[in-house]
């Protein structure tokens, strides 16, 4: 199953800013798993996330089709989780 990585931090403003839109695509249906980067620092250097917000597609082999990095609209989102 297709899944989008959302890497986070308690202390990044643009965080506090997307975690709402990740919460309602979420709620929407979209396979959305969210990940601190302050406690999970292996899976953070496993796919090389230097910057949060980090948004990572992956499809359902688990190989990433695309990421975003930093606060973007919601739509981009949606784009980016359609192309796994």
């Amino acid at each position: 199953m297709k899944k989008l990585l959302y890497f986070t931090a308690e202390w990044c403003g643009p965080c506090k800013q997307l975690g709402p839109i990740m919460d309602e695509l979420k709620s929407e249906g979209y396979n959305i798993q969210k990940i601190d980067v302050d406690i999970s620092h292996e899976m953070s250097r496993h796919y090389g996330v230097r910057n949060v917000p980090t948004a990572i597609m992956l499809n359902a082999t688990g190989e990433e089709k695309g990421r975003k990095i930093g606060f973007n609209p919601k739509n981009s989102y949606i784009e980016l989780y359609n192309k796994g």
